[in-house]
């Protein structure tokens, strides 16, 4: 064991000895407010830096700016107080981050991380201090029900990765007419994996058949020989349901050996950074799953919209702005209703959330603490992703 990872350990010791010794002195649960009880502590878990570090900072954003609405009226006499420590998009840094927040922070609930498996690290620790966790992103879906049993302080924002595999295999089979698909995932990340599995299920049961299927680890940036061998097998289309530092490479190398068919994505892809990648007139012909567009018409989105551009220097608000958002908006009514800042509280208001309207779509918690809620699909044209449908529950 090298020096960073011995220090890593202690660290992880140390604060997980503080939580021990904060419950001790709290009893279960932690106090948000440190004697002022006009303030609520919520910690914000996110990958501010690292390989998907565009996420968290969106994320983070989208967070702020509602909150900065929310004080302005406050909740039940209290403002809430943001502390954001950055898991670097790290698992063991999301698990330290998370035994800070509540030792050290004291905090009433914790926002992200944005990724799956690392908003999976700080689980046990969030659940071990009854402290609530709801994550704006992270779609697997043993995040909230692991083996059969329900995670009861885990919490999310967005869909789950069944229903975004499925809406993407119902959209290539019946919008797109494709009879054939070649699959490439990311065999190291959850999130991939999940939503493979439930497009694979799907386009199947559709009719269609899956020809290829290929794997690439994060961080790989050569993908020419893998693409190549899709492209013997003569797919209509790629369903590439990654992130996008290897989506944005994937998807230029794939022009560049002369596959013309449809690549298809989900959520992971947006970021500015995926143009940059692969290139405008790569990403033609290309589509993805998503929570929000901010093209759709609706009212209560392009009144964010607009609000997001008058906070953000008129920069229009991608899905992670308008997740984090809403999951500001999410956490206030469950704040309000429990009438308190105590977790435990907040846990049980949390899972009674119903008809709650946010910016990407009305949403009701199911007994999973799983959203029932709209997608909608984009689709890319010269650089710019283009609201095409939204797809309902």
């Amino acid at each position: 064991m090298n020096k960073k990872k011995v220090a890593g350990a202690m660290m992880s010791f140390m604060l997980a000895a503080g939580v021990m010794a904060g419950c001790s002195a709290q009893g279960q649960g932690s106090s948000s407010s440190s004697g002022d009880s006009k303030t609520i502590k919520i910690g914000v878990n996110m990958e501010l830096s690292g390989g998907v570090a565009s996420y968290g900072q969106s994320l983070t954003d989208g967070f702020q700016l509602g909150v900065n609405e929310i004080n302005k009226k406050g909740i039940n006499g209290s403002k809430i107080q943001i502390v954001k420590v950055d898991n670097k998009s790290d698992a063991a840094e999301a698990t330290n981050a998370a035994l800070k927040l509540i030792s050290q922070d004291k905090v009433s609930a914790i926002v992200g991380p944005a990724t799956s498996t690392d908003t999976k690290a700080e689980i046990q620790i969030a659940t071990d201090n009854k402290v609530p966790v709801i994550t704006p992103s992270g779609t697997a879906e043993d995040i909230t029900v692991k083996d059969g049993k329900l995670n009861d302080f885990v919490f999310r924002t967005c869909f789950i990765d069944s229903f975004q595999g499925i809406v993407a295999a119902n959209f290539s089979s019946k919008d797109l007419k494709q009879k054939t698909a070649a699959v490439l995932i990311d065999s190291a990340s959850d999130y991939s994996k999940g939503l493979s599995a439930a497009f694979k299920t799907q386009f199947k049961k559709n009719g269609g058949k899956v020809i290829s299927e290929e794997a690439y680890v994060a961080k790989d940036t050569d993908f020419h020989a893998t693409l190549t061998r899709i492209k013997a097998a003569n797919p209509d289309f790629i369903y590439l349901p990654g992130y996008y530092e290897e989506a944005g490479l994937i998807v230029k190398q794939a022009r560049e050996i002369g596959f013309t068919g449809a690549i298809i994505g989900g959520d992971g892809w947006d970021s500015p950074k995926l143009v940059e990648l692969a290139g405008a007139k790569a990403l033609n012909n290309t589509y993805s799953t998503n929570h929000y567009s901010s093209q759709d018409t609706d009212q209560k989105v392009q009144d964010f919209v607009k609000a997001f551009k008058a906070e953000y220097s008129g920069k229009s608000p991608d899905t992670f702005n308008a997740l984090g958002y809403d999951t500001a908006y999410m956490l206030a009514d469950a704040i309000k209703r429990a009438g308190s800042s105590d977790p435990q509280k907040i846990q049980q208001a949390l899972a009674k959330t119903s008809d709650l309207k946010l910016v990407t779509g009305n949403l009701k918690l199911d007994k999973n603490h799983n959203p029932i809620k709209s997608a909608v699909i984009l689709e890319y044209k010269d650089g710019q992703a283009q609201f095409k449908t939204k797809v309902n529950p």
